[in-house]
C-alpha cells in the first residue's frame, strides 16, 4: 500500500457520496483501513435505547470513516480539491499543491 498524502489536521474535499462538495478537517486517519474521519462530514445517527450508563437514550450522532479515495486535499489558495506531489526543497521532503504550487502544512 502506497504512502497516504493526507495526514491529520489537513483540510479536505469530499469528492463522492452524499457529502460531495464539503469540505471539511481530518480529524482521524485509519492507514491499516484506507479510511479518514472528517469533521461534519458523513454523519450517521444510531438510535439508542435507554441504559444505565444512558437513562435518556435518544439519537447518537457521530462521523464515519470515508475511504481516502473519496476525499482529495483542498488547495491552499483556491480551497478547491487538488492532487498532492511530494518534492525536497531545502533538504526536506514537503508536500505540494498539484494545481497551485503551494506547499502543504504538515
Amino acid at each position: 500500500m502506497a504512502m497516504a498524502k493526507i495526514k491529520k489536521g489537513d483540510t479536505v474535499v469530499v469528492l463522492a457520496g452524499k457529502d460531495k462538495g464539503k469540505s471539511g478537517e481530518v480529524t482521524a486517519v485509519m492507514p491499516k483501513d484506507s479510511k479518514v474521519v472528517v469533521s461534519g462530514v458523513n454523519v450517521a445517527v444510531r438510535h439508542r435505547k435507554p441504559s444505565q450508563a444512558n437513562p435518556q437514550g435518544g439519537l447518537d450522532r457521530f462521523e464515519a470513516p470515508l475511504h481516502i479515495s473519496n476525499v482529495a486535499l483542498a488547495d491552499p489558495k483556491s480551497g478547491k480539491a487538488t492532487r498532492v506531489r511530494v518534492e525536497t526543497r531545502d533538504g526536506k521532503k514537503v508536500r505540494v499543491a498539484v494545481k497551485s504550487g503551494e506547499t502543504i502544512n504538515g
